[in-house]
């Protein structure tokens, strides 16, 4: 039973608002060993060797582990995935969708959807289970389903992300998850010094994730920052 402490009881000073606790290097510690806790097999070290000679960011170890478990824990049967690369992300989804799952992702160089193509394949997925869609998102967003997916995860352009949050929130099912990758853009939204456009919109893309009715959200210190959102 919940109650009120007691005289005797011990309790944890309450964190001011506003201020965050001191990173010690025990803690820095402890999340690298948390982003390497899963391994990952060759077809994703092929897939991250594409990525770097193409000179395009991957999810790091333990976002891929993230998206796999979100995948995973709402048995995500149709997932959206704004930005392509060369097949990372979209493994570690495919691996925590179910057996019948279709993963569309949606990226503007078929060239780098050539890639996650033999990417997905050495992994042991069948040819059916990815739709690659050429293109820019938000010209191929608004032509997919409303209501359809159980999953958008977002790692496009983060100047649109508040664009893909609109479209995802229609796409969405009820129950359904919103993820948005690389939401501290290397530690600069948390920065108070003079930042360009693409922290101010990340800035405003979570406070508005944390703010809507519609939403009830987490933001994950894993990778770059990964902000979760479930639709209600």
């Amino acid at each position: 039973m919940c109650g009120f402490p007691t005289p005797t009881d011990t309790v944890t000073p309450r964190q001011p608002r506003g201020q965050e606790r001191v990173i010690t290097g025990n803690r820095q510690t402890s999340w690298a060993f948390a982003d390497a806790y899963v391994a990952e097999d060759e077809a994703l070290h092929w897939a991250r060797d594409r990525a770097r000679e193409a000179g395009l960011r991957s999810v790091s170890p333990g976002t891929g582990a993230a998206l796999r478990l979100l995948a995973a824990s709402v048995d995500a049967k149709a997932v959206a995935e704004i930005g392509t690369g060369c097949g990372v992300s979209g493994i570690h989804l495919l691996h925590g969708m179910r057996p019948d799952g279709v993963l569309t992702t949606v990226d503007p160089e078929p060239e780098h959807q050539q890639f996650a193509r033999q990417a997905f394949r050495a992994c042991g997925f069948a040819s059916n289970r990815a739709r690659f869609i050429p293109g820019r998102a938000l010209d191929v967003l608004p032509r997919l389903a409303d209501a359809g997916y159980d999953l958008v995860f977002c790692d496009g352009d983060r100047q649109e992300y508040s664009d893909y949050l609109t479209e995802s929130l229609r796409l969405l099912r009820p129950g359904g998850l919103v993820v948005f990758e690389g939401v501290f853009a290397g530690g600069r939204t948390v920065d108070s010094g003079p930042q360009p456009t693409e922290v101010l919109r990340l800035r405003e893309l979570l406070r508005s994730v944390r703010e809507s009715q519609e939403l009830v959200s987490s933001l994950l210190p894993v990778g770059d920052g990964l902000l979760c959102a479930v639709k209600k």
